[in-house]
């Protein structure tokens, strides 16, 4: 089981709370999770990624286990911790404004 916690504007879009459990068979990469995400809630889809390229949207950012890792490529397996559940996978959406 994958815990995933969303910004806000997802939450909200979604209808669900702080955190989302899904689950993603290994290997747990950005890739799954998104695609998990997408599945169980299909109101997601193309909120975090281009529908057609799959390529992250420029103001969402990707965390676990205190890293960035927004610039990973999306098929690179995440660290342990997030794969078993112990620390999840943060969502964020960047704040863009002056």
């Amino acid at each position: 089981m994958i815990r995933v916690m969303l910004p806000q504007h997802l939450r909200t879009l979604a209808c669900v709370g702080d955190e989302v459990q899904i689950d993603i068979e290994s290997p747990v990469t950005i890739g799954s999770i998104v695609d998990g995400l997408e599945k169980s809630y299909p109101v997601l889809r193309g909120t975090m990624r281009d529908i057609v390229t799959h390529r992250r949207r420029a103001l969402v950012r990707f965390f676990a286990c205190g890293e960035d890792l927004s610039l990973l490529t999306s098929d690179l397996p995440l660290p342990d911790a997030v794969a078993t559940g112990t620390e999840p996978f943060i969502v964020i959406g960047a704040i863009a404004g002056g």
